[in-house]
């Protein structure tokens, strides 16, 4: 049987200053230019926990103690706009080791929650921002 969607991870990183790191698309992928939370897939044999580790390590340089992440809200598309539905899983962060940059091009930036949420950012990412910033 065919998988019908794709589970998605991504972390919400707070610096001391109280703003929070974005990642832009890097040029010739699907939303090239736009804002996200870093992060990416999860693979068959893993946890989403453990792929957003991975994903954090790979796309930023960091390492992050899974018992510092907290779920922290979810955005999916409908079958109806994807022949591939996509669920992303966002998890805050509350530490980590080493200075994030960006590792497979694009850039990062920190950002206030009210310029994070100005920001150009893929459907599901709105989505996820709204969700993380509407109390704080």
């Amino acid at each position: 049987m065919m998988q019908r969607w794709t589970a998605v991870v991504a972390g919400a990183l707070m610096g001391g200053d109280g703003r929070w790191l974005m990642h832009k698309r890097p040029p010739g992928k699907h939303h090239a230019g736009l804002w996200e939370f870093p992060g990416g897939k999860v693979e068959p044999d893993e946890m989403p926990i453990e792929s957003l580790i991975r994903e954090l390590s790979e796309e930023l340089g960091i390492r992050c103690d899974p018992a510092t992440c907290a779920p922290a809200g979810f955005a999916e598309t409908s079958i109806a706009q994807s022949a591939n539905a996509i669920v992303i899983l966002l998890y805050t962060v509350g530490g980590w080791d080493g200075v994030p940059e960006s590792l497979e091009g694009g850039e990062v930036g920190w950002f206030t929650p009210q310029q994070a949420l100005a920001l150009a950012k893929p459907p599901l990412d709105v989505m996820l921002a709204q969700q993380l910033f509407q109390n704080r």
